[in-house]
């Protein structure tokens, strides 16, 4: 299994970071190590001192795939749910000032809280995904898939030409804007609509 991650995938996050809105889907990989599943507690590591929460709607692929044509994408995943991409910050800021790769800042142990997984069909409405996460029970981010600049299936279509697809493959599809440092003591509630899927605690 492995976790393929957007960056840059929603306008007034690229703005809020300064970043150049892109011309196709920024794209980087995450082990598996960095999934934290049921609800387990995210240790803030010793190595930052600017972790940022940014949540997102995670996709699980559900076949396998390879140069996906867009008008099929939507065959290759079935549940979705909303995932915690952390970010170390001030780790990230040197990699960007030196030109390395981000994976020491966005692909730590631990880095990825999942949710609780649903079925795509069997929401209110495929097309328009609300999603959101709260910090200590105020809401910090808000976004809706109807505002990514790449929809799942340009994202779909767009890594299968690099990497073949399998069955159990995540990817996380980008974060809005309202990303921000998180705290020890810190609990952390991401929502798709009104249903909660995610609930820890930052340790």
């Amino acid at each position: 299994m492995k976790i393929i991650a957007i960056g840059r995938n929603y306008l007034e996050h690229a703005k809020e970071l300064n970043n150049p809105v892109p011309a196709e889907p920024v794209v980087f990989l995450m082990p598996d190590t960095c999934i934290l599943n049921n609800n387990k507690p995210f240790y803030y590591p010793d190595f930052s001192h600017d972790i940022h929460h940014e949540i997102e709607i995670v996709l699980k692929i559900n076949r396998v795939g390879k140069c996906i044509d867009p008008r099929f994408a939507h065959r290759y995943f079935s549940e979705v749910t909303v995932g915690v991409d952390f970010t170390a910050r001030d780790i990230q800021k040197i990699a960007k000032e030196k030109g390395l790769p981000w994976e020491k800042a966005k692909a730590f142990d631990g880095s990825a809280p999942l949710g609780k997984f649903v079925e795509f069909e069997k929401l209110p409405d495929s097309a328009n995904i609300p999603f959101s996460l709260d910090v200590n029970g105020k809401t910090v981010q808000s976004g809706n898939s109807a505002d990514m600049i790449f929809s799942f299936s340009e994202i779909i279509a767009h890594v299968s030409k690099y990497f073949s697809l399998k069955m159990g493959d995540l990817i996380y599809t980008g974060t809005p804007s309202g990303v921000g440092p998180v705290a020890i003591g810190d609990r952390l509630t991401g929502r798709i609509g009104d249903q909660v899927l995610i609930d820890f605690y930052v340790r």
